[in-house]
């Protein structure tokens, strides 16, 4: 009788141990950005700015006046929202958040709701020259060349500055993830767009 109820503890136990060696490979797999993140070995996931109807930014567009730029709607809002629950819900955690200085990428952030962000003037766009496209870029680069291997810093940004580092044109909202030693990115599409 000892000797079953042993076996049966034994059993339990290493039952219990696959189960917990299985489970997060088997999570990895099933979540897109962090297989991405995995297969990449990315340091970087850049994100562009929720849904923000329009194109460019409206005449007389200044930097610290949102009502001059082109900024999320009620739809870019609840996708950025519903972002940032999908991030929490994964336990995708970043050691770092940046952002662009526009509107559109510092709502996007607020409402991700993943902690305290910085602005980045390396994030800015340059689609119609509000920034200089070579200084913006240059600023990105050295940020990038300067990140650990070891650390996961989430980008808010633009279409364009996406596009200059990885060629890949991300929707509103989207993801690519980058490993800034290799160069290595890959455009990542959650379950929840």
């Amino acid at each position: 009788m000892v000797c079953v109820k042993t076996l049966k503890i034994i059993y339990a136990a290493f039952i219990s141990s696959l189960y917990m060696i299985i489970t997060p490979a088997q999570a990895i797999a099933a979540e897109p950005l962090k297989k991405a993140l995995s297969e990449t070995s990315a340091n970087v996931v850049f994100m562009r700015h929720a849904l923000a109807p329009g194109f460019g930014d409206p005449a007389g567009f200044q930097i610290n006046d949102c009502s001059t730029q082109r900024n999320l709607d009620q739809a870019g809002r609840r996708q950025a929202r519903f972002i940032g629950k999908y991030l929490r819900d994964h336990k995708i955690i970043f050691d770092t958040i940046l952002s662009s200085q526009w509107c559109r990428c510092k709502q996007t952030a607020d409402l991700l709701n993943m902690g305290s962000w910085q602005e980045f003037t390396g994030l800015n766009s340059f689609f119609q020259g509000h920034a200089d496209r070579t200084d913006t870029l240059l600023k990105l680069q050295y940020k990038l060349d300067g990140l650990p291997a070891d650390t996961l810093v989430l980008m808010i940004t633009h279409q364009v500055v996406i596009n200059a580092v990885t060629k890949i044109s991300p929707a509103s909202g989207g993801f690519v993830v980058y490993n800034a030693r290799t160069k290595v990115s890959k455009s990542v599409q959650l379950k929840t767009q």
